[in-house]
C-alpha cells in the first residue's frame, strides 16, 4: 500500500527554524504521540521466497505492505550513544518498551544468535519494526503468556488501496475467509506465517498474536538469504523485505538508531501508541508493472483535505487487482533456505597414532525456520601435521546432509605423529557457516614391557656385555608396535635415580651415553637394545626401560673381573705356586 509520513512539528514549535532543525535531525518531525484507540495496526507479510520479489498477491513483503505507523522517535534521544546494554530505568512512555515485548525481542536475538550467529540480529531492529508495525503490541497489551488481547488485525487486503491478497488460511488467523489481513504484533500475513511461524514460548502453538512467537519469526525472516545485519546494505534489504517502502525503511531506521542509543522498560499495557498511520492510496486501476522490482518505486501520496492528490512515492502493485507476470525463477522458501550448521553430537576426537578414531565428525544443517535441512553440501577438512587423514587417504571430503539434516564425515585414521589437529566443517555459499572440532593423536602405548629371556647380563671392566638385551612391549595383551622406549642407566632397584658411572651406551660419535630416547618397538612389539659397555667400575648396576603408556622394567647388569680358572687336566694344587727350597749351607 502507499505509505506516507506526515511531517508534523511538536506542539508549540511552529517557527521555520524549529521545523528545519527537526527535518535535519530526523527527516521529519512530529508531535508527542497520543494514545490511540484499538484499531488497525500497520504490518507486512514477508513472502516465504524472501526479498525483492513483487507479486500480484502480496508484493513480496512480509506484511503484504499493509499500513504502518509513521511517527518518528522523540527529538531528544537517550544520552547513551552506541549501546542499549544498560537500559535507563525511567523515561517517557513513548520512549519505553513494555516488559514482555522487550523480553521477547531479547529472547529472539539470543535464539537466532545460537542457530544463525553470522546473521548478527540485534534486538533493537525487532523493537524498531514492532514499534512501526503495532506500536509495540498496542503499548504492551498482552496477557501473561505474551499474547495480544484483543488480537491485532490489519485491514482487509482487498486491493482497495492495499495489495490484493485473497484468503489463504480460511480465516484461521485473521478471522477473514475472503481476504487476508496482517496479524499480530509483527503483522505477518497468514501465508507468510504459514512458512515462518515459530513456537518460541513452548506452548505447542505457533501464534502470530503471541509476541514471543512473532518476534522469533520476524528475526528468522530478517536473517533469510544469508543476510548479515551488521552490514548496512543487508539490514536495509531485510527491512524492505518486510514492507517494500522507502518511507517505511527510513521510519524503521530512525527507531532502530533511537533504541540503539538507549531505551527503558515500562510495565505491560502502559505504552503510548503512535498516532499517525500511513494512509492507503486510492486504487489506481490495473497495474502495468511488468514484474518484480528490486528497488521500491515511487507511489502516489494520499489526497490532502480540501485539495487534489499530490504526487508522491508509489510502489508496484498497489491497488492492482489484475495479475502480474510471475518471476521466471522463484527463490527458495524458508523450508529450503539454509539457515545454520550445528554439532550433531560429535564426541571427543582422540586416537592413538596409527589407529582409527572411534568418533566420527557429524553436523546438523537447519533451514531458515530452524528445522533439519537435507541435501546441504558439507565440506570436511583436516588441518594439522599429525598425518591424520580421512578413510581413503584424503584430507578433504564433501558429504551431503540426509533427510534428517545430518552429515557424517568418513572415519578418521590417526597419523604416526602425536599432537593436536582440527577438523573443519563448512556449508553454505555467500555467508558460509563453519564449525571447528579439536582432535588429538596420542603416541602409541604399551602397558607391559619385559625381557624375552632371563639370562644373566655380565661383563668385565672395560669390556662390552656379550649378550644383547631384548624386550617385548604389549598393549592389552597384544604386541605394541611402534612404541617409543627410553633406556636409562640407574642406581637403585626402583630405577628412580640416574647413574653416571658403570655400564653405558655409545652415541653416533662413539662417546659414552647413559640414556637413549630414540628407541622404538618393531611390528611385533620387539626391541633389541644397542650394545652395552662397562667402564672400569665393578659392581651391580641397573638399566630402566620405560614406554609411552607408563610400562617399565628394570634390568640388572653386573660388572666384575673374570675368575681365574685352572688349565684343563690339572688340579688347583698343581697350578699353585710352589715354595722354593733353600740349599743348606
Amino acid at each position: 500500500m502507499a505509505a506516507h509520513i506526515r511531517r508534523r512539528l511538536r506542539k508549540g514549535a511552529t517557527t521555520t527554524a524549529v521545523a528545519a532543525a527537526a527535518v535535519a535531525a530526523l527527516a521529519a518531525s512530529q508531535a508527542p504521540a497520543a494514545t490511540l484507540a484499538d484499531g488497525p495496526a500497520g504490518g507486512g507479510d514477508p513472502k516465504a521466497s524472501g526479498e525483492d520479489t513483487a507479486s500480484a498477491e502480496d508484493d513480496g513483503a512480509a506484511t503484504g505492505n499493509s499500513p504502518y505507523y509513521t511517527d518518528l522517535p522523540p527529538l531528544v534521544t537517550p544520552d547513551k550513544p552506541g549501546s542499549s546494554s544498560k537500559l535507563p530505568v525511567t523515561g517517557s512512555a513513548e520512549a519505553g518498551i513494555p516488559a514482555s515485548i522487550l523480553a521477547a525481542y531479547k529472547q529472539a536475538e539470543q535464539t537466532v544468535a545460537t542457530t544463525d550467529p553470522t546473521c548478527r540480529l540485534p534486538w533493537q531492529l525487532l523493537a524498531a519494526i514492532g514499534k512501526v508495525e503495532s506500536g509495540q503490541a498496542r503499548g504492551g497489551r498482552v496477557d501473561a503468556n505474551g499474547t495480544a488481547s484483543p488480537r491485532i488485525l490489519g485491514p482487509a487486503l482487498n486491493g482497495q488501496g492495499f495489495a490484493l491478497i485473497k484468503d489463504t488460511d480460511g480465516g484461521a488467523y485473521d478471522g477473514d475467509a475472503v481476504h487476508d489481513r496482517a496479524v499480530g504484533p509483527m503483522q505477518f500475513i497468514p501465508s507468510t506465517w504459514a512458512s515462518w511461524g515459530q513456537d518460541a514460548n513452548g506452548d505447542g502453538r505457533k501464534d502470530p498474536n503471541n509476541i514471543y512467537d512473532a518476534a522469533l519469526a520476524a528475526g528468522r525472516y530478517l536473517c533469510a538469504n544469508d543476510r548479515d545485519l551488521a552490514i548496512a546494505a543487508d539490514l536495509d534489504k531485510a527491512v524492505l523485505s518486510y514492507n517494500r517502502s522507502n518511507e517505511y525503511l527510513r521510519t524503521v531506521r530512525s527507531w532502530f538508531s533511537y533504541y540503539q542509543r538507549g531505551t527503558h522498560e515500562i510495565p505491560d499495557g502502559t505504552g503510548t501508541l503512535p498516532t499517525t498511520p500511513s494512509t492507503p492510496s486510492p486504487n489506481p486501476g490495473p497495474s502495468t508493472n511488468p514484474g518484480p522490482s528490486t528497488t521500491p518505486s515511487p507511489k502516489p501520496s494520499p489526497t490532502k483535505p480540501g485539495g487534489k492528490p499530490t504526487p508522491g512515492p508509489s510502489k508496484p502493485g498497489d491497488g492492482s487487482t489484475s495479475p502480474k507476470p510471475k518471476p521466471p525463477t522463484s527463490k527458495p522458501t524458508p523450508a529450503e533456505t539454509f539457515g545454520s550448521l550445528e554439532n550433531a553430537g560429535t564426541g571427543p576426537l582422540r586416537a592413538t597414532a596409527g589407529q582409527a578414531f572411534d568418533e566420527r565428525v557429524a553436523v546438523l544443517a537447519r533451514n531458515a525456520l530452524g528445522a533439519p535441512l537435507g541435501k546441504v553440501s558439507v565440506t570436511f577438512t583436516v588441518t594439522g601435521n599429525t598425518g591424520t587423514l580421512f578413510a581413503g587417504g584424503k584430507k578433504t571430503v564433501t558429504v551431503r546432509t540426509g533427510a534428517d539434516g545430518t552429515a557424517t564425515a568418513p572415519e578418521l585414521r590417526a597419523g604416526e605423529k602425536a599432537g593436536e589437529f582440527t577438523v573443519t566443517a563448512v556449508a553454505g555459499t555467500g555467508r558460509p557457516r563453519t564449525l571447528t572440532y579439536a582432535a588429538t593423536v596420542t603416541a602409541r602405548q604399551a602397558d607391559t614391557i619385559a625381557r624375552t629371556d632371563e639370562k644373566a647380563l655380565v661383563a668385565a671392566p672395560g669390556e662390552k656385555f656379550a649378550d644383547a638385551v631384548t624386550v617385548k612391549a604389549t598393549y592389552k595383551d597384544a604386541a605394541a608396535a611402534g612404541v617409543a622406549v627410553t633406556a636409562t642407566m640407574v642406581k637403585d632397584p626402583l630405577g628412580l635415580f640416574d647413574n653416571d658411572k658403570g655400564p653405558y651406551f655409545k652415541d653416533a660419535a662413539g662417546k659414552p651415553v647413559r640414556t637413549l630416547t630414540t628407541l622404538t618397538t618393531d611390528a611385533e612389539g620387539m626391541l633389541r637394545l644397542p650394545e652395552i659397555f662397562a667402564d672400569g667400575t665393578e659392581g651391580t648396576f641397573r638399566l630402566r626401560l620405560t614406554t609411552e603408556g607408563g610400562a617399565s622394567v628394570v634390568i640388572e647388569l653386573t660388572v666384575r673381573a673374570p675368575e681365574e680358572t685352572a688349565p684343563e687336566g690339572t688340579t688347583p694344587e698343581e697350578t699353585a705356586p710352589k715354595e722354593t727350597e733353600t740349599p743348606e749351607a
